[in-house]
C-alpha cells in the first residue's frame, strides 16, 4: 500500500517543483539595477539611523537614486568616492559602511558596464538626484501647447 503512495507523492513533488521553477526569470538588468537602488536606499537609511553609523553618514552626501535619471552614475561615482576616502578610518571598517561601499560599486558597473545602452533614461533632472523632487520639465511643444491654451 504504501509503495503505490510512493510514485503519486513523487510526481507531486515533481509537479510543484517544475510550477515553482517555471515562474522564476533570471534577472534583467532593469530588474537588477532597480532593485539594487532600493537595497542602497534603505541601506542608507539604517546608516543615518542606527547610532553607530549615524556619525559615519554625516559626511555621506545625500542621494536619492533613480535609475530612470541619467545623472545616477555622476551620483553614484561621487557617493563610491566619499564612501572610500571617508575620513574616519573606523567608518570605512564599519560592516554597514563596507556593505554600502559594495552595493554602490556593483550598481554603479551595472550601468555603466554590464547594461550599458540596456536601460533607458527618462529624466535628466540632477536636483531631483540631489532632493527628491522632481521638476516637470515640458518639451518645447508641450510648453506651446500650454501656452495656447491660456
Amino acid at each position: 500500500m504504501i509503495s503505490d503512495m510512493r510514485p503519486g507523492l513523487a510526481a507531486l513533488v515533481c509537479f510543484f517543483s517544475f510550477v515553482r521553477l517555471s515562474g522564476c526569470a533570471p534577472p534583467t538588468c532593469y530588474s537588477r539595477a532597480l532593485g539594487l537602488s532600493k537595497e542602497i536606499m534603505a541601506l542608507l537609511d539604517k546608516i543615518h539611523t542606527y547610532h553607530r553609523t549615524k556619525t559615519c553618514a554625516e559626511v555621506l552626501p545625500t542621494v536619492f537614486l533613480d535609475v530612470h535619471n541619467s545623472c545616477v552614475t555622476a551620483k553614484l561615482r561621487d557617493l563610491l568616492y566619499v564612501v572610500l576616502n571617508h575620513p574616519d578610518q573606523s567608518c570605512r571598517e564599519r560592516p554597514r559602511m563596507v556593505l554600502l561601499k559594495l552595493k554602490v560599486q556593483n550598481l554603479y558597473t551595472i550601468i555603466s558596464r554590464v547594461c550599458y545602452r540596456d536601460l533607458v533614461f527618462f529624466t535628466n533632472d540632477c536636483e531631483a538626484i540631489d532632493t527628491g523632487h522632481s521638476i516637470p520639465h515640458y518639451a518645447e511643444d508641450r510648453l506651446q501647447l500650454l501656452q495656447e491654451e491660456r
